[in-house]
C-alpha cells in the first residue's frame, strides 16, 4: 500500500508558529498578526499535520516549543529573513521587545537603551515587566529577563551584564535630627529602609543585609524607588543602589569605604529571542548604556550618570 506523501508546510503557517513561539500565547500571537485565536489554532494544527508531529506543548505559563517545533521555527526564521529582503524598508527594524527586569535596571539602563535604539529604528518598542525575582524556568511572554544574582535556568542563555553596588544612605535632614553615626556599629540604633524581608525572593539581595548591623525595619517595599524616596523623606537608613542614590544631593552615603554590597546583573534570554534582530539590537544598546554608566553603577565618586 502506497502512503500519500505529507503536504509541504505552508510558509504562512511557519510564520504563525514563529509568532506563537515568541509570544507564548495564541491570543498574543493573533493580535500581532491581525488574526483571531481560532485562525492561529487552525494554522498550527495544519502545520503539525504537514510535519507529522506536535510543534507546541503546554507549559506552566503558556506554549513552549517541542523538538520538532524548534526545527520548524528555524525554518520559519529563514522565511522571515527571505521576506525581509523583499521589503525596501528591510534595513529598518520594527517590533516589540518584552523585558522582565528590576525597577532600578528598568529605569536606569533599559529605558535609555531603548531611546538609543529608537533614534535609528523608531518602530521599535519596549514593554517592561518590572519585577524583583528569580529567573523563571519558563519565560513565556517575555524575550529577556534581567535578574540579580547568577540564575540557574534550563533552555535559556544566561550571561553576566554588570555589577552594581549597594551602600548605606541617609538624608541630610535625618542626620541633623538624629545625629550622624560615628561607626558602622552605631547604625544599629537607626531604622532601615529596604525590601520586605518576608517577600524577598532574591538570595543576593537578602544576603546584602549582612553588610550592615541588625536594623529594625522602618519602611519596606518591593520597589527600589520607594526605598530612595523614603530615605530622602527621613524614614531611616536606606540600603540603596549607588547609581540611584548618588544622583540626589540631599542623600549622604555613610561609611563608603566600609559598608558595601556588590551584586551582579545577569541577562537571561530565550534561544529563539536571540535570533530576532530587534532583540539583538536592544541587547547591544543595553551593553553600550552599561559601559557609559559603569562608574555610577559601582558608586565611584563624581561619576554619576543620569538617563539620557
Amino acid at each position: 500500500m502506497i502512503t500519500a506523501p505529507r503536504p509541504t508546510p505552508n510558509p504562512d503557517d511557519l510564520l504563525v508558529l514563529l509568532a506563537v513561539a515568541r509570544a507564548g500565547r495564541y491570543t498574543a500571537a493573533a493580535a500581532q498578526l491581525g488574526l483571531n485565536h481560532t485562525t492561529v489554532a487552525r494554522r498550527i494544527e495544519a502545520l503539525e499535520g504537514s510535519l507529522g508531529g506536535r510543534v507546541l506543548a503546554r507549559g506552566a505559563s503558556g506554549w513552549v516549543l517541542t523538538a520538532l517545533g524548534e526545527h520548524a521555527v528555524s525554518a520559519a526564521e529563514g522565511v522571515e529573513r527571505a521576506m525581509r529582503t523583499l521589503d525596501p524598508g528591510a534595513a529598518t527594524l520594527a517590533g516589540t521587545v518584552r523585558l522582565s527586569a528590576t525597577d532600578g535596571f528598568s529605569g536606569f539602563i533599559a529605558a535609555p537603551a531603548l531611546v538609543a535604539v529608537r533614534r535609528e529604528h523608531p518602530d521599535v518598542a519596549l514593554e517592561i515587566v518590572a519585577a524583583t525575582r528569580r529567573a523563571a524556568q519558563q519565560r513565556v511572554g517575555v524575550d529577556l529577563e534581567v535578574v540579580v544574582g547568577r540564575p540557574h535556568v534550563h533552555r535559556a542563555e544566561a550571561t553576566h551584564l554588570a555589577d552594581y553596588v549597594l551602600g548605606t544612605y541617609a538624608s541630610r535632614a535625618y542626620l541633623e535630627r538624629h545625629g550622624t553615626p560615628a561607626t558602622p556599629a552605631d547604625l544599629a540604633r537607626h531604622p532601615l529602609v529596604y525590601f520586605i524581608e518576608s517577600m524577598l525572593q532574591v538570595d543576593a539581595l537578602d544576603d546584602a543585609r549582612g553588610a550592615i548591623p541588625d536594623l529594625r525595619d522602618s519602611v519596606s517595599s518591593t520597589n527600589v524607588y520607594v526605598h530612595v524616596d523614603a530615605t530622602r523623606a527621613g524614614a531611616g537608613i536606606g540600603l540603596l543602589p549607588a547609581f540611584l542614590a548618588d544622583r540626589h544631593d540631599d542623600l549622604v552615603r555613610l561609611f563608603p569605604g566600609e559598608i558595601e554590597a556588590r551584586l551582579p546583573y545577569w541577562l537571561v534570554s530565550r534561544p529563539e529571542a536571540l535570533r530576532q534582530p530587534v532583540v539583538l539590537a536592544f541587547i547591544a544598546a543595553m551593553r553600550r548604556r552599561i559601559e557609559d554608566v559603569r562608574p555610577a553603577l559601582l558608586g565611584l565618586p563624581n561619576r554619576v550618570a543620569a538617563p539620557e
